[in-house]
């Protein structure tokens, strides 16, 4: 939980960068998701952001070969409060009473999960679950030419939605990725489920943080990357909680998922004024 909680920081602060470089790509120039990407990284925030990611990546990994998925798809969503307090002490983004309680439920429910949570499962999963994570990650490119041919908050919600659906491939296939050697690398489609679906994930964040409604295009990500993995976590893989507190860690992961959800608008806080 530790390393997922750390994961949970690199993202939220990443969040940060990553929008305002967004905003300030979107403001240079029109062309598709492609252009706007190429232009986000020459600039030092979208840069700065993918470092913490990839550092977020490595707890991410480190935190799925330890606990079950649903609770580091909950500390993951927990991002969104971190997005708040950097919002807030760094771009002097003004907390209401009800969002900073709603920072307090996050990490109450974050509590509970910690409290529940039983190791990682160990089942493999059925054979087939290596190849439907690329059907996933296909899927998830296919959804963002859709959500491009949207417009407002359909277009938000269905772009969100298929990033959040995108780093669940990559949790997922974490899971099942079971050797580091190139070869057996080579040969294993969850590796490939990985890098397509995380790369496709970040393509559909980078044109969701720009257009149309980046609180609605958050609160589908939330969704799409904790609800389906947790899923195939406990369905599949075998994850499970301590004994008789089942309970406890659905309730954590609701009020977790909850709060993440209330703080979605901080997706936005980047849009202020370049420095």
């Amino acid at each position: 939980m530790v390393c997922a909680l750390g994961a949970a920081v690199c993202f939220g602060t990443a969040t940060v960068l990553q929008a305002m470089a967004a905003r300030a790509a979107g403001a240079d120039g029109g062309g598709g998701d492609a252009a706007l990407l190429l232009r986000a990284v020459r600039q030092w925030r979208y840069l700065a952001g993918l470092a913490l990611d990839g550092m977020g990546f490595l707890l991410q990994v480190a935190a799925l070969r330890s606990v079950p998925i649903y609770a580091v798809g909950a500390a993951l969503a927990a991002s969104l409060a971190v997005t708040a307090v950097v919002a807030a002490r760094l771009l002097r983004v003004r907390l209401t009473g009800p969002e900073w309680g709603a920072v307090g439920v996050v990490c109450a429910g974050l509590a509970l999960l910690g409290l529940a949570s039983g190791t990682e499962g160990d089942r493999e999963g059925p054979g087939w679950l290596r190849y439907a994570t690329v059907v996933a990650a296909a899927g998830v490119l296919l959804l963002g030419a859709a959500g491009g041919r949207l417009s407002g908050r359909a277009r938000a919600l269905l772009l969100g939605l298929g990033a959040g659906f995108g780093f669940g491939v990559v949790e997922v296939s974490v899971r099942l990725v079971d050797s580091l050697r190139p070869a057996e690398l080579l040969a294993d489609p969850a590796a490939y489920a990985l890098l397509l679906g995380g790369g496709a994930a970040f393509l559909l964040l980078t044109s969701a943080l720009q257009r149309g409604s980046v609180t609605t295009a958050t609160a589908g990500m939330v969704i799409g990357e904790t609800v389906g993995p947790a899923a195939v976590g406990v369905i599949w893989l075998g994850d499970r909680t301590k004994e008789g507190m089942a309970w406890v860690a659905a309730l954590g992961f609701a009020v977790a998922v909850a709060g993440a959800l209330a703080l979605a608008r901080f997706g936005e806080a980047p849009a202020a004024e370049e420095g």
